[in-house]
């Protein structure tokens, strides 16, 4: 006669190959892992009585290469992977030379309304000799003003990714990310933008809930994995606590620059992250039980995900004249990213199977272990390859 676990086994492996398969699908939809390679771009903008300066920062070779920013997040997924690979291998000088030549393309996808057309001031191409990770290239342009005293908007085309503007400095200095072809506020020729600490709020809150859903899948299978430990409240609460504090800690030390990442290292931080992935999701099917240890591991890999979090406001970008007010409004809103998945689980997985004796063996184990799976993956993926 079968043992009750052969008997379920079957079961078992057919629910974590049907989650396993869900899982890798809404992944590669989706966008990929590491989706912190391409970044946006930075633009310092000054304005002037009677002209706009602009010093952008970007990895231009994606612009060279006619890469669509808005579609994919990794360079080796686009179409234009060999021409970007080809531009990226180029000299400093011979890509400063390039991007002299076509300034009339690159300029033609920014947008100034208000301003008259941009002229080229300088190039510098930064020195990075690591042909695995983005070179910066800073495009210093200017453009006349009209008479008068009416304000200028900046913005570009949502092929080019996202594009952070920068106006002014101190505490009423202007930081904005824009996607999807946005343009900036107006930006004043004297003095500050004027910005509501309503509209400061609601814009971080909404960067904040967007990292989680849907642009943070490594950080919604990390909270799954939480969800899948216990149905309890008192368990998950335990967790959910752990977690934000750690990961509120380590967003706000380095955002304040008190703990830095190299740029380099990244990678490092993205492959703990993959590993504490995987952990949660295997202990829950072998040591489903909350104590102390479970808390501190869980505070400790919330540790890591405040680094992966602070590497995305960094390049957001802070409203520096309402430092703290965005940064509580970002935390807030990756906060109700992670309460959207945690009701999202228990509708789909706790309300229907919850109170059957089946939930374990069909949702619990084979959902760990496709997160097992994923992270593990993920892992490899981050460290060799």
């Amino acid at each position: 006669m079968l043992r009750p676990f052969q008997k379920t086994l079957p079961t078992m492996v057919w629910c974590f190959l049907l989650m396993s398969s869900a899982l890798l699908g809404f992944l590669s939809s989706a966008g990929p892992a590491r989706a912190h390679e391409l970044r946006p771009a930075v633009a310092q903008v000054s304005v002037h009585e009677d002209r706009i300066e602009i010093s952008l920062r970007l990895a231009v070779e994606t612009l060279l290469a006619g890469i669509d920013q808005s579609q994919i997040a990794d360079t080796d997924d686009a179409p234009e992977a060999e021409i970007y690979d080809r531009l990226r291998s180029l000299s400093d000088r011979a890509l400063a030379q390039m991007v002299e030549t076509q300034f009339a393309d690159i300029s033609g996808g920014i947008s100034l309304e208000g301003a008259g057309p941009l002229s080229l001031i300088s190039v510098e191409v930064m020195a990075e000799m690591d042909l695995e990770l983005p070179r910066d290239t800073v495009i210093t342009m200017s453009a006349e003003l009209p008479p008068g005293t009416a304000p200028v908007s900046l913005g570009w085309a949502a092929q080019n990714g996202g594009l952070v503007v920068r106006h002014g400095e101190g505490p009423e200095a202007y930081a904005a990310f824009l996607q999807g072809g946005e343009v900036s506020a107006p930006l004043p020729r004297s003095g500050a933008v004027e910005e509501s600490t309503g509209a400061v709020f609601l814009r971080f809150v909404v960067e904040g809930f967007e990292h989680i859903i849907p642009k943070g899948l490594d950080h919604i299978l990390f909270v799954l994995g939480l969800f899948f430990f216990s149905l309890a409240w008192r368990p998950l609460l335990a967790q959910v606590t752990a977690f934000t504090l750690a990961h509120t800690v380590t967003l706000g030390l380095a955002t304040l620059s008190i703990i830095t990442i190299p740029a380099a290292q990244m990678w490092l931080v993205e492959a703990l992250i993959a590993i504490s992935i995987a952990y949660v999701a295997v202990e829950n099917i072998l040591r489903p039980k909350l104590g102390w240890w479970r808390i501190l591991v869980v505070f400790g890999f919330g540790l890591l995900h405040g680094l992966g979090f602070a590497s995305v406001l960094g390049d957001l970008g802070l409203a520096q004249g309402q430092f703290i007010l965005s940064l509580i409004a970002f935390n807030i809103g990756v906060e109700l990213g992670q309460l959207a998945v945690i009701a999202a689980a228990f509708v789909l997985f706790a309300l229907p199977l919850g109170r059957s004796a089946m939930y374990r063996r069909v949702v619990v184990i084979p959902g760990s272990l496709a997160i097992a799976f994923v992270g593990l993956w993920w892992a490899f993926e981050r460290s060799f390859m």
